[in-house]
């Protein structure tokens, strides 16, 4: 039998019947927020109102709401939702037009803070509404907990694809970082060059690693210069990860030679103990150049003007 809740690596999406069963939204509920509406419907008005003078306390609200087309869209929404709200209509739509409403926040960075405090303040208008209407405290109580159990259910999708494309975001930052600190470049035929600065750890190790292969399998380069002169500091697990990066490219019929070799760096790679035996060094990043010409059988003539 096929479940109607989907999760993929994308993040949670259940369809609003299953929505509807985890929040534990029963008819009766729905009966309930529909009874409010008939209430709170003529007051919409004056309740948008009131919460946009609490958000003009915020500094939120210079960021995002001063421009006035601005604010009015953002006006004429709050109502299209609390409208959709009190009708209670919980089909897939509903989910998601809330759905929506987190792609909004995270688009254009508005915090899930100040979306928390800001359900917050309509819960407490929607007590107010329920504190004008003359009913008995157990029909109040349960007005109050059904509006509560929606309430929740809307921010939980809110949140929900809020993370989603947060991470999104973070993930693809991150990609572009891992690009950037990992620059393969082919500076002439058959040679590649990546120059390395900062620290390089496993997870970056691997990252160079496939950068280095991918380059070597899209140009089919003979030589590849790893330049370390930026490496401030090369112990154990960073120098297995240099000789790992010059066997991998030697089993793709591409030589490696390691440049920005400096005299306190061979000295530690020494006092480690570390073979480097097969590995194949150069002081600077030219003498590797040079080396890498005359074994393509290369030269580089100047010419006089």
């Amino acid at each position: 039998m096929m479940s109607n809740f989907y999760a993929s690596d994308a993040g949670d999406m259940r369809n609003a019947a299953t929505l509807q069963k985890l929040y534990k939204i029963s008819e009766e509920d729905i009966h309930y927020i529909r009874e409010l509406g008939e209430f709170m419907l003529p007051q919409m008005d004056h309740m948008v109102h009131t919460w946009y003078e609490w958000l003009m306390t915020q500094p939120e609200y210079e960021q995002f709401f001063s421009d006035s087309r601005a604010l009015h869209h953002a006006q004429k929404m709050q109502h299209i939702y609390w409208e959709q709200f009190i009708e209670a209509q919980l089909d897939d739509n509903y989910v998601e037009s809330r759905r929506k409403i987190g792609e909004t926040h995270a688009r254009i960075g508005l915090s899930m803070t100040i979306f928390f405090a800001g359900m917050s303040i309509f819960h407490d208008l929607f007590s107010k509404i329920m504190a004008q209407r003359n009913l008995k405290l157990k029909e109040q109580v349960r007005t109050i907990d059904a509006v509560s159990k929606l309430l929740h259910l809307d921010t939980g999708i809110v949140c929900e694809v809020y993370t989603i494309m947060s991470n999104e975001t973070i993930t693809a930052q991150s990609r572009s970082l891992m690009e950037m600190s990992t620059p393969v470049t082919q500076i002439w035929e058959n040679i590649l060059l990546l120059p390395v600065v900062g620290i390089v750890d496993s997870k970056r190790a691997q990252d160079i690693m496939n950068a280095v292969l991918s380059a070597i399998n899209r140009t089919q380069s003979r030589i590849f210069i790893l330049d370390i002169s930026g490496v401030a500091v090369v112990d154990t697990a960073v120098a297995n990860h240099l000789i790992k990066i010059t066997k991998a490219t030697r089993l793709m019929g591409c030589e490696s030679t390691i440049s920005g070799i400096s005299p306190a760096i061979a000295q530690t790679m020494i006092e480690l103990g570390i073979d480097v035996g097969t590995i194949k060094t150069t002081a600077n990043m030219m003498d590797a150049l040079n080396d890498s010409f005359r074994s393509l059988n290369l030269q580089i003539h100047k010419v006089e003007r």
